[in-house]
């Protein structure tokens, strides 16, 4: 007979989102006089830009002659797109990263549950708490982080970084050696950042030990400091050491359209093999890689009128962002992000927990956020609100909240 992942087993409840929009649709189907708004999802709200559009017509007229038309897209992703990133992403930064050490996919969620893949089961995972919870989900699910313990919320074989007040939810290097280290800055779900000299730090500490840092970036369009790195590649040592996760979804609204890359350098190696040519198997083997019409609109992101018009879909998004701190501080909650990123995470009042506050939110309010227990044991407490709606919707959610 056959026999399953039994690893699956071991993941408590439904993925968070999942749980979120059940809790949702039964609040609204109990309730269908009620107007909810829902600052939860990091669901973006504002229409793709116009050279977007245009870029995705232009590609759909090519698909619709023989002389123009593309089938599957080469392995690592169109050479237009690969050349227009290196360019823009990282030379124009300083960094070296190279045309073929980008890997174009659909979407930076995809590669971070799948990146894993590529490692040994026996590693042992580093993760930031609270945490975007697909990092550990999907190292469940390969069979790495050992047994759950219901009443810490915690694996354990997983080395936790807590992220708190107390150190400006920034982790601290673990005491515990880990085999992958987890980052994700500006982070999801707190809105932090870390300066380039704090992430250099854990870059010399990953060349120190051997372990490799996962470095989720896609946040990095929100970045408004002038100290706060867009790429761990602006490090000294990162080739050795790091792989970059990029994402289209919130820079460029791509979240339904779908874009994305992974970028592993050549240097970075166990012994003697590159985890370039392991990865580059993977992707041969498992995906037939993104539409050519998406990698024609993800060319066009780069374009001076994309820049253009996506700085505006950023600064949209970021006032959002102010609306939401300035409303909640007035309110007398404590409240910090929403300066990097379109992330706010509030203390919750009182003793309540985070998804007590959650439902008394949607109860109350009718506004849906995203409970911080969600992501890990340190987020418990906490709530995440995001600046992806739209600006009414926003400015709505807050006076609806200051009035409970």
């Amino acid at each position: 007979m056959f026999k399953i992942n039994e690893n699956y087993l071991k993941l408590p409840g439904s993925y968070l989102f999942s749980t979120i929009a059940k809790k949702v649709n039964e609040f609204q189907a109990a309730n269908p006089e009620k107007s909810v708004i829902r600052l939860g999802i990091g669901d973006v709200t504002q229409p793709l830009a116009p050279v977007i559009i245009d870029a995705l017509h232009g590609a759909v007229d090519e698909m619709g002659k023989a002389e123009t038309f593309h089938g599957y897209a080469p392995d690592l992703g169109y050479e237009f797109l690969r050349t227009a990133i290196a360019k823009n992403d990282y030379a124009d930064r300083g960094c070296d990263i190279a045309a073929d050490e980008i890997f174009v996919s659909d979407g930076a969620k995809c590669d971070s549950g799948n990146i894993q893949e590529i490692f040994s089961v026996d590693n042992k995972i580093a993760v930031c708490d609270p945490v975007y919870p697909v990092y550990v989900d999907t190292n469940v699910m390969a069979g790495r982080t050992g047994t759950y313990d219901s009443k810490t919320e915690m694996w354990s074989d997983v080395i936790y970084m807590p992220c708190t007040a107390e150190n400006n939810f920034a982790p601290e290097l673990p005491k515990e050696t880990p085999d992958m280290i987890y980052l994700c800055f500006p982070n999801n779900p707190t809105g932090a950042t870390i300066t380039k000299d704090q992430l250099q730090v854990w870059v010399d500490y990953a060349n120190k030990v051997g372990a490799v840092i996962i470095y989720d970036a896609a946040y990095e369009a929100y970045i408004s400091e002038p100290d706060v790195p867009h790429t761990i590649f602006e490090c000294e040592g990162a080739r050795t050491c790091a792989i970059e996760l990029k994402s289209f979804s919130k820079n460029a609204g791509f979240t339904g359209t779908r874009l994305g890359y992974t970028v592993i350098p050549k240097d970075l190696k166990c012994g003697d093999v590159m985890l370039h040519s392991l990865w580059a198997r993977r992707h041969g083997t498992k995906y037939n890689g993104a539409p050519y019409i998406q990698q024609r609109a993800g060319e066009a992101v780069y374009s001076p009128e994309g820049k253009e018009q996506l700085a505006k879909q950023v600064a949209y998004y970021m006032n959002n962002a102010k609306v939401i701190k300035e409303g909640l501080q007035e309110a007398g909650y404590t409240v910090s992000g929403g300066v990097n990123a379109p992330y706010i995470w509030l203390k919750t009042p009182g003793t309540m927990t985070s998804w007590e506050f959650f439902d008394y939110l949607l109860a109350n309010a009718n506004v849906v956020g995203t409970p911080g227990s969600g992501f890990g044991p340190s987020g418990e407490g906490y709530f995440r609100l995001t600046a992806f709606g739209t600006y009414e919707n926003t400015v709505a959610a807050l006076e609806r909240i200051k009035k409970m």
